[in-house]
């Protein structure tokens, strides 16, 4: 794979299990595609079982982003902020200068989700740790022919971040146009069912990116669930070392 190009067409995703026993799918860096995608340090599907889980543990240099496909997960950290994220509903953690954080299953029942980590840019490393969530009925969604779209981030939505961005939860029964900003980098990823990018087969768990922005056609003859997420690029490397993103 050439990855200085504007688009790899769809690739899968790979398996990660965690050193807690959390299992996900995760769709970069992975060695299909092992580049970060500017300003996105990783993304993946994340599956806590009732017996697993996240202890505390640190993070700093970047923000995160966790939305919630199926159940709840108990969120604590150093702020003293506890949460529960249940289906359909959103978290974003600014790591700044530091912070620590829990991540386990609600309700003794299984759940998963998915996670997404936006490099800061250099001259904010150091930003005061933060936290916002939003359950899904504060999410703005809109119907369109042929798909409904929710903003999980963006436009409408109560949760923003230091990096221009949008992260969509687009739910296509026909057809539907992704359009990312020129100059923008982004991914698509399949959350269930499966249909076509571009003419480019497209199911479940895998990912199709960009380096340049444009128009991509997604289309469907079932059900397709996907997250469309793009941003502006800082253009500054991505350090990441574990936990942290120097």
């Amino acid at each position: 794979m050439d990855i200085n190009a504007t688009t790899d067409g769809s690739v899968p995703g790979e398996p990660v299990r965690h050193g807690t026993g959390v299992n996900s799918n995760r769709a970069f860096p992975t060695e299909g595609h092992p580049s970060n995608l500017d300003p996105f340090v990783l993304f993946e599907r994340f599956y806590i079982d009732p017996d697993t889980g996240f202890p505390m543990h640190p993070h700093k240099g970047f923000e995160i982003v966790s939305y919630m496909i199926e159940g709840g997960m108990e969120h604590a950290d150093s702020l003293g902020v506890e949460h529960i994220a249940r289906e359909d509903g959103a978290m974003r953690i600014t790591t700044g200068g530091g912070i620590r954080h829990s991540e386990f299953p609600a309700d003794g029942e299984a759940c998963n989700g998915l996670q997404l980590w936006v490099n800061l840019p250099r001259d904010e490393k150091e930003a005061d740790p933060d936290y916002v969530d939003a359950n899904a009925e504060e999410l703005p969604t809109r119907e369109t022919d042929g798909a409904t779209v929710t903003t999980v981030v963006g436009e409408g939505s109560p949760i923003e971040l230091r990096t221009p961005m949008e992260y969509l939860d687009v739910r296509v029964d026909d057809a539907w146009t992704w359009t990312v900003p020129d100059g923008w980098a982004g991914f698509l990823y399949a959350v269930a069912g499966s249909g076509s990018v571009d003419g480019s087969a497209f199911g479940e768990g895998d990912v199709f990116p960009t380096r340049a922005g444009g128009e991509f056609a997604v289309a469907t003859d079932g059900d397709l669930r996907l997250v469309a997420v793009s941003g502006r690029p800082h253009d500054e490397p991505i350090r990441q070392q574990g936990p942290f993103v120097l």
